[in-house]
């Protein structure tokens, strides 16, 4: 090559970059409602640390003429919402796959399970013998399941959201992160029952 010549490789302007924008601008957002939940447990987690300080110290914890609460009716509704887990788990898979129309039915199922749990826990205070200004278990009862219970009523209305949003064309064909929020929220849910159903039914 002669000494004048310039080597057009060098001289060539750098191919432009197709990175694609999700790697200049991270999706923060499933972090962000993981920071959410976090913060939600905390709320919780202190719900759960007065109960137990409460219990442990009040000489006559349970309300006047009460000597305890019914197990059965509550164990049903715990077996129905854990089992919801692993319903909206397997509609998730069938949104993987794209198949909508498996999604849509097993997310309505969890939609009705969480539907009946709520049932379940209106009939369960209609009968109660005790109110909410009933001593400081009364108080506690129904701020505890009342508050859980509100963020079940939540976790039924994403669920409508996102079954909603599946009739829409092509809305589900590159993101499920809505889907995938809903299911961690109901998880959470289900976990935070668990340890309720223990406090207040089991340890009685």
């Amino acid at each position: 090559m002669n000494s004048t010549e310039v080597d057009p490789l060098l001289t060539a302007p750098a191919a432009p970059s197709h990175a694609p924008a999700a790697e200049a601008h991270p999706d923060h957002r499933m972090f962000g409602f993981i920071v959410f939940l976090l913060s939600e447990s905390v709320v919780f987690l202190s719900f759960f640390a007065g109960y137990i300080v409460y219990k442990t110290t009040t000489p006559n914890w349970l309300p006047v003429g009460v000597t305890g609460l019914d197990v059965r009716e509550p164990a049903i509704n715990t077996v129905v919402l854990v089992s919801s887990s692993f319903v909206i788990y397997i509609a998730e898979r069938y949104l993987h796959d794209k198949n909508l129309w498996g999604f849509r039915i097993f997310w309505l199922l969890t939609m009705a399970m969480g539907i009946y749990f709520l049932y379940g826990q209106a009939v369960e205070w209609s009968g109660l013998p005790f109110g909410f200004t009933d001593g400081v278990f009364g108080g506690a009862f129904y701020l505890l399941t009342g508050f859980h219970g509100l963020h079940v009523m939540t976790g039924v209305l994403l669920q409508l959201i996102m079954l909603g949003r599946s009739f829409i064309p092509g809305n589900y064909d590159h993101s499920e992160y809505g889907t995938a929020a809903t299911s961690l929220f109901w998880h959470f849910v289900d976990v935070i029952w668990i340890i309720l159903f223990v406090l207040i039914y089991i340890w009685q």
